[in-house]
C-alpha cells in the first residue's frame, strides 16, 4: 500500500508535532541557547581575528550540541539525517576553528559559506515538509536567511572582515533560535489548550 504525497505529509506533520510536543522543552532551550550565542556573536564581532575565530568555534560547537539534543527521540522523523549532517558540520567546523585559529580568513569564510548554505537548505526542506504546521513560515524564513547569508559572504570574499563574519553568524544563530523557540512554545500552548 502506497501513500499519496498529501497522506505522507500528514503522517510527517503528525510525527513532528508529536516529537515537538514530547520534547518541547529541549526545542525551547535549544532556541534560547542559539539566540544567546547569536547575540554574543553580534555583540563581540570587532575583537581580534584569533579571538573571533575561537569564539565562533565555540559558538558553532555549542549550537551544534544544542541542536543534537533536539534530535533526541526524532530518529524516525523523515529528513532526520539531513538535520544530523547539519549538526555534525556545526561541531566539525567549530573544532576546526579552535584547532587552527590563525589560519586564513578566506578558509574560514568558505567553511561558513558551506555551513550557512547546508543549514539553510536543511531548514527549507524541514519547513516545506511540515507546512501548514503552525509557525512553519518562521522555520522557512530562517532557512532562506541562511542561504542569503552564505551568498553575502561569497560575494564579499576578497574583502571579508572578521566583524562581518561574526555579525552574520550571530544573525543566523538568532534566527534559528527564535524559530525553534517559537515553534516549541506554540506547540506547548496548543497542547495545554487541548487538555481537558
Amino acid at each position: 500500500m502506497s501513500l499519496s504525497l498529501e497522506e505522507a505529509s500528514e503522517v510527517f506533520r503528525d510525527a513532528v508535532r508529536d516529537t515537538v510536543r514530547r520534547y518541547w522543552i529541549w526545542y525551547f532551550l535549544q532556541g534560547a541557547v542559539l539566540m544567546a550565542a547569536g547575540v554574543l556573536a553580534i555583540v563581540y564581532p570587532a575583537i581580534s581575528s584569533v579571538a573571533v575565530i575561537s569564539l565562533l568555534g565555540w559558538l558553532l560547537i555549542i549550537s551544534g550540541l544544542a541542536q543534537a539534543v533536539s534530535l533526541i527521540g526524532a530518529s524516525k522523523v523523515p529528513h532526520f539525517w539531513l538535520q544530523l549532517i547539519s549538526v555534525a558540520l556545526a561541531v566539525l567546523i567549530g573544532l576546526l576553528f579552535l584547532r587552527d585559529s590563525g589560519q586564513g580568513l578566506v578558509t574560514i569564510t568558505l567553511l561558513l559559506i558551506v555551513f550557512f548554505m547546508i543549514e539553510g537548505i536543511a531548514k527549507l526542506v524541514f519547513a516545506l515538509t511540515i507546512r501548514p504546521f503552525p509557525n512553519w513560515h518562521w522555520v522557512l524564513a530562517s532557512g532562506l536567511l541562511g542561504i542569503v547569508l552564505s551568498l553575502i559572504l561569497w560575494w564579499s570574499l576578497p574583502q571579508v572582515a572578521v566583524w562581518l563574519i561574526g555579525l552574520l553568524l550571530g544573525i543566523k544563530l538568532v534566527s534559528v533560535g527564535f524559530s525553534m523557540a517559537l515553534l516549541a512554545w506554540h506547540v506547548r500552548q496548543v497542547a495545554r489548550s487541548a487538555l481537558p
